[in-house]
């Protein structure tokens, strides 16, 4: 395994979402149990390639939609999206392995994350779904339409048409021009953690609300009110490794494509104005072109994609453009059809899938943990993205 440099690394960690290793499981604090998640959707968990996996099910009729969260994130990322298609579509989201209330089990590389991905749809008895994926869920989005073409629809890109393994993007994110830690302050209670985390990525958000579910399922809440991060470091390293080694390749695809960028990588508008100087100087020098020399390669090699550009950045525009990414896409997936059902176990001739675990009767109810691997070391970096 070659590695890459230490501040690459380090940066990817912070920029594209991981939060650090996981320490041993703690009883929450009464502040995080005392909140009820508000969404309209019902979790549960299943086993499926050798690992337990948490999903979001926001309930509706019609083909699947499946939505696949960025690195180091979770599926309640989507739960301002989401009910925007459940009167068309059955919408679902899942924690990848290593993310969120998910099992930390590896290996990470796409081709076991792909096929996480299959079985879970063979699990909940999908047979076909369009498929979206934000950041660096577009590695499954365009592995599972390129390998198992008979069970994706149409696919959408949510600023995820990027090759995050391309030398350009590596380049950028050893240039960050700020730090993305958290603050040791930040670490000490829910309320700092949250304040810090809404500054440094939704300075612009109308409604902090709107992101509360997502920002909880990013750390721990401890005994003591302190915070720790969520993610197991050692799934972190091997899932950043894979994010940054393993290229795209479109060519296998040939799905139906919609493609949404965001106008930037950080904010560059809202926020401290020394930073946000330093912000739009380094997306005019490493991520606008890298930006566009994506585009240019999607068009090249996606057979049937649209390019769709909306305001915001890497980390909001799926608030901030709500409106806009909602019409592209209903518009995009508007004739999505076919058989979206597997057939039953019975008429497979067999015991059939495994079904989920656990699965909550009340919508927004939160799911205990699945259960995590190795106790952490140290906290690591924070946030976002890919």
């Amino acid at each position: 395994m070659s590695r890459l440099p230490a501040r690459s690394a380090v940066v990817a960690m912070a920029v594209l979402g991981l939060v650090g290793c996981r320490a041993k499981e703690a009883p929450p604090a009464a502040s995080q149990t005392e909140w009820t998640d508000p969404a309209a959707h019902t979790s549960g968990f299943v086993t499926v390639n050798g690992v337990r996996l948490n999903y979001l099910d926001w309930g509706g009729t019609g083909p699947t939609l499946i939505l696949i969260h960025g690195y180091g994130d979770n599926p309640h990322a989507f739960d301002d999206l989401a009910p925007a298609f459940t009167d068309r579509f059955h919408v679902i989201g899942y924690a990848r392995r290593g993310h969120g209330r998910s099992e930390a089990k590896g290996p990470y590389d796409v081709a076991t994350l792909t096929e996480d991905l299959r079985q879970l749809m063979d699990s909940l008895g999908i047979a076909k779904a369009d498929l979206a994926g934000w950041s660096m869920g577009g590695d499954e989005v365009t592995a599972m339409a390129g390998t198992h073409p008979d069970r994706v629809g149409k696919i959408v890109y949510l600023d995820a048409g990027y090759d995050w393994a391309d030398s350009a993007n590596v380049i950028a994110f050893d240039s960050i021009p700020a730090d993305l830690t958290p603050p040791p302050s930040a670490m000490t209670s829910y309320p700092s953690y949250r304040a810090s985390h809404l500054a440094t990525w939704f300075p612009a958000l109308d409604d902090p609300g709107r992101v509360e579910a997502y920002i909880r399922d990013l750390v721990d809440v401890q005994p003591d009110g302190s915070v720790r991060p969520a993610m197991d470091d050692s799934a972190g390293a091997a899932l950043y490794h894979t994010l940054l080694t393993d290229h795209r390749e479109y060519g296998k695809v040939k799905a139906p494509a919609l493609a949404i960028y965001a106008e930037t990588f950080f904010d560059t508008v809202h926020g401290d104005s020394t930073q946000r100087v330093k912000n739009l100087a380094w997306e005019r020098k490493f991520f606008a072109p890298f930006r566009e020399g994506s585009i240019a390669r999607i068009r090249k090699e996606l057979p049937q994609v649209e390019v769709v550009r909306v305001p915001g950045t890497h980390a909001d525009f799926l608030f901030v453009s709500r409106d806009r990414v909602v019409a592209a896409m209903r518009r995009f997936l508007a004739d999505s059809a076919g058989p979206t059902r597997l057939p039953s176990p019975a008429t497979l001739g067999r015991s059939g899938p495994p079904r989920a675990a656990a699965r909550s009767s009340v919508p927004g109810s939160r799911p205990a943990p699945a259960p995590r691997r190795a106790p952490r070391a140290a906290a690591g970096a924070h946030r976002r993205g890919a």
